[in-house]
C-alpha cells in the first residue's frame, strides 16, 4: 500500500492495524473512482511470488471479477489489467487468444500492450491499442506462412491458398486491414487530433483477437 500511495517513510504505518487503519482510510476516504481499480490491478501486480505459481492468482481474479459483476461493474480483469468489457464472449476472445499465442511471444506481447493501452483509465492511447491489435494478428499470418515481411492485407490471400477461409471471413479481415491502412488508419501519421474511441480500440481488440483464434483453430485443423 505505503508503494501504491507514495507515502513518505515518516508516515507509513508500521504495524499490521495502522496498516489495515490506513488502507481503509485511504480506500474509502481519498481514492478517486478509476484509482480503487488502480489499486486491485497494484494489488494483484504485487501478490507475493508464490502466489503466482499456484492458482491462488487464479481464484483471487476469479472472486474480483464475481464481484465486479454482481455490482454491475462494467469492468472486468483480463490479464492483470482491468478493462472496460462487460461481454462474457468478448472476455472469452481475449483470454482465449492470449493463452493461445504462447507459443508466438511477439504476437502475446503486441495484444498485452493493446490491453494495456487500452485499459489506462487516465491517459488511454486507442490509436496505438489498435496499432497493437492489428499487428497482433498481422504477426499471426506471418507466424503461419513463416514470412517476416508479409503485410495483413497480402498474407490473408496466402494463407487462403492453403487453408480454406470462408470468402465473407476473408474480406472482413481484409476490411479491418484497409481501415487501419486509410487516410485516417492509425498506420499513418495525423496531424490532426485522432478522433478514435474507446468503443473502436475494444472492438479492433475483439476482432484480432477472434480473427487470430480463428487462424489458429483453422490451420491446426487443416495442418499443411
Amino acid at each position: 500500500m505505503d508503494h501504491f500511495s507514495k507515502k513518505p517513510l515518516d508516515e507509513m504505518p508500521n504495524t499490521v492495524s495502522n496498516i489495515q487503519k490506513d488502507i481503509y482510510q485511504h480506500f474509502f476516504n481519498q481514492l478517486k473512482w478509476y484509482e480503487i481499480y488502480d489499486l486491485i490491478e497494484f494489488t494483484i501486480d504485487h501478490l507475493p511470488s508464490d502466489w503466482k505459481k499456484t492458482r491462488h492468482r487464479e481464484t483471487l481474479i476469479k472472486l474480483i471479477n464475481a464481484v465486479l459483476e454482481r455490482e454491475n461493474s462494467a469492468y472486468r480483469i483480463i490479464e492483470n489489467k482491468i478493462i472496460l468489457i462487460t461481454s462474457e464472449q468478448e472476455i472469452q476472445s481475449i483470454e482465449e487468444a492470449l493463452e493461445s499465442t504462447n507459443p508466438y511471444s511477439g504476437v502475446q506481447q503486441h495484444l498485452n500492450q493493446a490491453l494495456k493501452l487500452l485499459s489506462d483509465r487516465q491517459s488511454p492511447d486507442y490509436r496505438n491499442s489498435i496499432k497493437e491489435s492489428v499487428s497482433a494478428l498481422e504477426g499471426m499470418c506471418q507466424k503461419i506462412l513463416k514470412k517476416d515481411k508479409v503485410t495483413l492485407g497480402d498474407a490473408i490471400g496466402q494463407i487462403e491458398k492453403q487453408y480454406p477461409i470462408h470468402p465473407a471471413l476473408k474480406a472482413s479481415i481484409k476490411s479491418l486491414y484497409g481501415y487501419t491502412s486509410d487516410a485516417d488508419g492509425i498506420r499513418h501519421a495525423m496531424l490532426d487530433e485522432s478522433n478514435l474511441s474507446y468503443i473502436d480500440a475494444k472492438f479492433m481488440l475483439v476482432a484480432c483477437t477472434n480473427f487470430i483464434n480463428y487462424l489458429i483453430d483453422k490451420t491446426r485443423d487443416h495442418p499443411n
